[in-house]
């Protein structure tokens, strides 16, 4: 079943839908005969183009049922399928009508965000606020997480570096406007954290368990405050 009905956002992983429906485009994956996508961006679907010209005349009045599906009509099929794709948040390249859809979205108390992790300290992470629920926005706006607000439990024993480091993705909530500069967020919930990281070596990472990424490449693991998969 298809996933991208009335949704504009994805994130990495997020199940599309099946692969008899959509052809892959950039920034989606096929795996088990689904599509996912690749990376945090909006979603966009294209139609395809209509051949121009009258159609073939059938001369066969019947065929076999078990006749074999051949490459050519294989490729007819799958060339007749809208084309889902995935552009990255944030990417320089946006066209007219992109720009466009973004909305002039203001972040609310109980708001869950998506964030880019900009810089860490001891005691908070500052991060750019990229999506507003499903409105990408059209300005950035700063946020931060302060360390008593990483976690839910053991609050005394929890580390910035060990949560976060700059270039993550973060799936966060709204709990307060905070002050002129910046708005409070938290990820004391299963469901908030990282949803994409980047290994020292430039690989992205997977998670392995709630406080841990591996890169696939290395085999490294590196800790991060991991949000729950939907």
């Amino acid at each position: 079943m298809a996933q991208v009905q009335g949704q504009t956002v994805a994130i990495p992983g997020q199940l599309l839908g099946p692969s008899n429906k959509y052809r892959a485009g950039p920034g989606t994956h096929i795996h088990d005969a689904n599509l996912y996508s690749s990376l945090l961006g909006t979603i966009s679907i294209t139609q395809p183009e209509k051949t121009p010209g009258p159609a073939k005349r059938m001369h066969r009045i019947a065929a076999l049922n078990n006749a074999p599906t051949t490459p050519s009509s294989a490729n007819t099929s799958i060339s007749s399928l809208p084309t889902i794709s995935v552009s990255p948040v944030g990417g320089g390249s946006s066209s007219a009508a992109e720009q466009q859809d973004k909305r002039e979205v203001l972040p609310e108390v109980g708001n869950v965000v998506l964030c880019r992790v900009t810089r860490i300290t001891p005691r908070e992470a500052t991060v750019a606020i990229l999506v507003v629920g499903d409105a990408v926005l059209a300005a950035q706006w700063q946020g931060v997480v302060r360390v008593q607000d990483v976690r839910a439990t053991e609050k005394d024993r929890v580390k910035i570096y060990e949560s976060f480091r700059p270039g993550d993705i973060v799936r966060a909530q709204v709990i307060s406007l905070g002050d002129q500069a910046n708005y409070y967020l938290s990820t004391a919930n299963n469901e908030l954290g990282v949803i994409m990281a980047t290994s020292e070596a430039g690989n992205t990472m997977f998670p392995v368990s709630w406080k841990e990424y591996k890169d696939p490449e290395t085999g490294l693991s590196e800790s991060r405050k991991v949000a729950k998969p939907f």
